[in-house]
């Protein structure tokens, strides 16, 4: 039986979506996992066998194959045990469905608890522009996750308390999404005014220009002409972040 479940990928500072495809057929007991994964993700298999057995399932002692597509994009890191471990549950029959539009990030104990994943922020802001309504993640990442408006957070802390959630017999509250407020704070301060430096004037209307067209901007002179405080200066004229700027600059 074929059963998916959505998750997310971190390339840099970009984040994709994929599609965990898990099928189960007869066989001599195998679990392979194919779509470019590597070591950490080979290294699912284990985490994902212990971890559903700690946690009172079934492993499938069948021919288990995990697709992680799109297959031509690198899987790095842990964060897939969990959409594997939900999707093999769906293979096998011992959880009926999960919602649509939700997304599952998480590195699993051997106990089965989640683990702090790397780059939820990014595989969140994904999340939310590709239209996903709720994301699943560790406990841990939570907070960070829910500076992402526009997506229900559940903070998870292990996997048997997910699939209660999932097949209703509790609910896991979600974490009340804050959003990201851009901070002016520093920008009236006196050391980091641009309108309290004394003296260059070509130097500080270069910083006007530069501030007000987006342009491009390179200090160069000698040591103590005054360029790391032009810098510092530099945020005292420019606009306030918008939200998507801070969130762009916070992953």
């Amino acid at each position: 039986m074929l059963a998916t479940a959505q998750t997310c990928a971190v390339v840099g500072l970009d984040g994709y979506i994929v599609q965990v495809e898990v099928d189960i057929s007869p066989g001599l007991p195998a679990f392979n996992i194919v779509g470019l994964p590597d070591a950490a993700v080979q290294e699912a298999k284990e985490r994902v066998r212990a971890a559903l057995r700690n946690s009172g399932f079934e492993f499938p002692l069948r021919r288990i194959t995990a697709n992680l597509a799109p297959a031509d994009l690198k899987k790095a890191g842990p964060g897939y045990d969990l959409p594997i471990a939900v999707s093999i549950l769906l293979s096998s029959g011992q959880l009926s469905a999960i919602p649509e539009g939700v997304v599952f990030l998480g590195e699993l104990s051997l106990d089965g608890s989640l683990r702090h994943t790397t780059g939820v922020l990014a595989m969140a802001s994904i999340a939310r522009q590709q239209g996903f309504k709720a994301i699943y993640v560790p406990e841990t990442d939570a907070p960070e996750v829910a500076l992402v408006d526009g997506v229900q957070v559940y903070p998870v802390p292990n996997l048997s308390t997910l699939i209660s959630h999932l097949r209703g017999d509790m609910a896991i509250p979600p974490v009340e999404t804050t959003g990201i407020v851009p901070s002016s704070t520093g920008r009236t301060a006196s050391e980091n005014n641009l309108a309290h430096v004394k003296g260059q004037q070509h130097a500080k209307r270069a910083l006007e220009v530069a501030a007000a067209g987006f342009h491009n901007l390179l200090f160069n002179g000698p040591p103590g002409s005054g360029k790391t405080l032009l810098a510092r200066c530099l945020p005292s004229i420019l606009p306030n972040m918008s939200p998507e700027e801070a969130l762009e600059v916070t992953k």
